[in-house]
């Protein structure tokens, strides 16, 4: 399912890493990478943390943002370059 994969060269020796999480958490990790398509949770897991390497500065806040964003274009809560212009008081040469 994923390109992630545990090293970037072929080189690297893999190694084990043990963690723990709460059951509820973890029932709910189980539940994520299951209805995603993932192979296992290994797999999952380290898409996950790769992702979360590779993209940073990509946080819940950005993705409510663009989720309400989504929901505004599809409820046609939009307004034009002009308008946003008028409405915030910038000129179009900046």
């Amino acid at each position: 399912m994923s390109g992630a994969t545990t090293n970037s060269n072929g080189d690297d020796e893999i190694v084990t890493v043990n963690f723990k999480v709460t059951q509820s958490f973890l029932n709910e990790i189980d539940s994520t990478w299951r209805g995603r398509g993932f192979n296992s949770r290994s797999e999952f897991i380290r898409y996950t943390l790769r992702d979360a390497i590779e993209f940073p500065t990509f946080d819940r806040d950005e993705l409510i943002a663009l989720l309400q964003a989504e929901g505004d274009i599809r409820d046609r809560r939009t307004m034009s370059a002009d308008e946003a212009r008028e409405q915030f008081g910038t000129d179009s040469d900046e």
